[in-house]
């Protein structure tokens, strides 16, 4: 049996019907990639009822319970963003930390038009988290969870666009959604509409809407990176949910298939070697121009010829060597597993209780039902187990054990063996499952 580079479908990846037909568009994956996927806004109406998953009641517990601190929560009013400052507090005695939520300053901000901001649900409200990590795995993409809370005929942001595919699902209430046509197309991170402010500006300003309509209660609309769009809330408090899905681009493995060159041509003598000296800059034509001629022959004072090996003509030798020798690299280069390394990196695994792990553990025996953590990306290469909790190296007569784990399925410590199971459980990979 070989399992050397075996790709492993998570067990977060629901069978049949999916999230995004299921609650999303009403469509399944294959046609939402062709016809939907970074391609156009789209509006589906009615598409759930999402009080299981955020309810007004959630942001009430989130603010006023739960502790949370910056850069949980943000404020903006009018397209401008308030001091963390303003709303942040220490917590008194045994919780002195300087920056938790004052619940009284948000209240008073938000009588006062401000919208709440409030980030990373997807790491702090269950529900969220559960429905984020199932559509992370159905796309392939990382995703993250914001709230928007919104005072009636108040609006939070001026309009912009984001470097990140969103869903915006709404909660409670009604807002107005203006939507237009990208001025940068497929933006990537580090080109923010902040760089494209006047062009934003006038598209919204002047320019046609390709959507301009009302949001309520279980609506859902899609929205491309790059598409522009504003939002204000009508004659009641709006709350609306956004899933930001981090889109993997082009860039990205080119990026990572540069690295990966890069660590090659590192190990390659010639590459380390120095250049000339008194390579020429930037200027050195211009220091050519005003060279002084002697004997017909063109020199700067103080140095031998300019012509000679350490000058533009051996530069541009080596220019075109370092090129040729970077394109084989580049040819050569396998970037699969840095691109893998990264993709792991962007999110995290399910939840783990260690006090659950730590009876499962002090428990075990060969009746004991375990199942594989969900969201670990896991991919067994060789004898060796890489997951977003580290990786695990296995002797041979193991591989068919862990092999079979990997299907997501529930299985009994006797199925793997004891030792393997205790192992796994130990590291986290292996979680109690239900009887």
């Amino acid at each position: 049996m070989s399992v050397s580079g075996e790709a492993i479908q998570d067990s977060g990846v629901l069978s049949g019907t999916g999230i995004l037909e299921s609650r999303l568009t009403r469509l399944g994956r294959e046609a939402f990639a062709r016809d939907v996927w970074a391609r156009t806004a789209a509006l589906t109406r009615g598409a759930d009822d999402f009080s299981d998953v955020f309810s007004p009641s959630a942001v009430d517990e989130l603010i006023s319970r739960r502790g949370l601190r910056t850069p949980f929560l943000r404020v903006a009013k009018d397209g401008a963003t308030l001091p963390e400052s303003s709303f942040t507090a220490p917590a008194g005695v045994g919780a002195t930390v300087s920056d938790q939520l004052d619940d009284t300053a948000l209240w008073r901000a938000f009588a006062d038009g401000a919208t709440l901001v409030l980030q990373a649900l997807h790491r702090t409200w269950e529900p969220v988290a559960e429905l984020v990590s199932r559509l992370s795995a159905e796309l392939g993409h990382p995703v993250q969870a914001n709230a928007y809370v919104t005072p009636p005929q108040n609006r939070g942001f001026d309009a912009h666009y984001d470097v990140h595919d969103v869903f915006v699902l709404q909660i409670q209430g009604t807002k107005r959604w203006v939507v237009h046509e990208p001025v940068l197309p497929d933006p990537l991170r580090d080109q923010p509409w902040t760089d494209h402010r006047e062009a934003v500006a006038e598209r919204a300003e002047h320019g046609t809407p390709h959507l301009d309509t009302m949001l309520r209660p279980g609506d859902v609309l899609y929205l491309p990176r790059g598409w522009l769009h504003s939002a204000r809330a009508q004659g009641e408090v709006s709350v609306h949910l956004t899933l930001g899905v981090h889109t993997w681009t082009r860039y990205a493995l080119a990026e990572q298939l540069t690295r990966a060159a890069l660590a090659a041509l590192a190990d390659d003598p010639s590459m380390r070697r120095a250049l000339p000296l008194r390579t020429p800059g930037p200027d050195a034509a211009s220091d050519l121009e005003g060279a002084s001629r002697i004997d017909g022959q063109s020199h700067v004072e103080g140095s031998s010829d300019v012509r000679d090996a350490s000058g533009p003509r051996a530069l541009d030798g080596v220019m075109e060597a370092v090129r040729e020798r970077l394109l084989a690299a580049v040819a050569e280069a396998d970037a699969a597993p840095r691109f893998q390394r990264a993709q792991r990196s962007q999110g995290r695994p399910a939840p783990l209780g260690p006090m659950a792990q730590l009876t499962a553990l002090d428990n075990l025996g060969p009746a004991s039902p375990l199942r594989l953590r969900e969201a670990l990306e896991p991919r067994l290469d060789g004898t060796r187990l890489l997951t977003r909790v580290g990786y695990l190296d296995f002797p041979a007569a193991d591989l068919a054990a862990v092999a079979r784990l990997l299907d997501g399925r529930v299985r009994t410590a006797a199925d793997l063996g004891l030792d393997l199971a205790g192992r796994l459980l130990r590291a986290g990979v292996l979680v109690p499952a239900a009887r």
